[in-house]
């Protein structure tokens, strides 16, 4: 999971700069599209690749329906906000799958989770805010930054579901569909934006940057995650992204972005001190973070 959230990081940075170069619903489209025609042939020949039925197409679509929304939300909202803001109003999702697995799948918080969830939603808030009091009070939400917060409420609900509608398939092969029905929703949405598209005029580093998102940040991400949710838990997988907006600072200043302002650092401490009040109260090997009643669906 450390490793997913270093990618993960690495995708807020790379879509603000290609978001600006196609229509973000086409680009998410093609993003879907190269992962699963990647990781297919992979997964076709370690597990095969049978037929699904009608109601595990359901259950994919069901999971590919959050993420079709979050990465949707996210190439929009980076048109109108940036990269930093984005990924600490991502550190949000913990809060949000806690509350979704609570009512789902019945899981318990333990007390340190009871204590980092809301301060590490705290932090985040204070970066979003940049620590101004009169912004929080009069909720000066930017318009990106409200897309994204609703990108975030499907997000949350992307480990849970997955946990909820496992039925004991390969995680591969659960990933593979769930890419594909998440193209299949993106048709559905771009069918009439893809003939207004100058394909030819598009830049390269917009090819590019779709590439490694489909690579590293799509299919290796997805794995990951989905594998990670069914063996450590829904909370314990999404605490991973409070790490989100330090590694995105770093990374922004490795490309020549400007300092954040003074006042969101307090923020920051906040949110990197909840994921590791999470991860040191984490349960052993193959236990839910989330409670010692918790058990895998399916």
């Amino acid at each position: 999971m450390l490793v997913s959230t270093v990618l993960v990081a690495t995708s807020f940075p790379v879509g603000a700069a290609i978001t600006h170069g196609m229509d973000s619903v086409v680009l998410t489209l093609l993003r879907f599209t190269l992962a699963a025609f990647l990781f297919g042939p992979i997964v076709a020949w370690r597990y095969g690749l049978p037929l699904p039925s009608w109601s595990d197409l359901a259950r994919y679509g069901t999971i590919s329906a959050c993420l079709v929304l979050f990465f949707w939300g996210m190439f929009a909202a980076l048109r109108l906000t940036s990269p930093l803001n984005t990924a600490t109003i991502f550190t949000l999702t913990p809060g949000i799958a806690a509350a979704v697995s609570a009512v789902l799948l019945r899981e318990r918080l333990p007390r340190v989770a009871q204590l980092a969830l809301p301060v590490g939603m705290i932090g985040a808030v204070w970066v979003i805010f940049r620590g101004d009091w009169d912004a929080l009070l009069a909720m000066d939400l930017g318009k990106g930054d409200a897309i994204f917060f609703g990108a975030t409420i499907a997000m949350g609900c992307f480990t849970p579901l997955v946990k909820l509608l496992h039925r004991g398939e390969p995680m591969a092969r659960m990933t593979f569909w769930t890419l594909m029905t998440g193209a299949g929703w993106l048709l559905l949405l771009s069918l009439g934006r893809l003939g207004d598209v100058e394909w030819g005029a598009v830049p390269d580093q917009v090819y590019a940057g779709i590439a490694y998102l489909a690579v590293f940040t799509t299919i290796v991400t997805f794995f990951i995650t989905q594998g990670s949710a069914t063996i450590i838990g829904p909370t314990k997988v999404m605490s991973f992204t409070y790490l989100n907006p330090a590694l995105v600072m770093l990374i922004s200043l490795g490309f020549g972005a400007p300092l954040p302002p003074a006042a969101t650092y307090p923020g920051l401490i906040l949110i990197i001190g909840a994921t590791i009040i999470l991860q040191r109260g984490a349960t052993g090997s193959g236990g839910s973070a989330i409670g010692p009643g918790a058990k895998p669906a399916g």
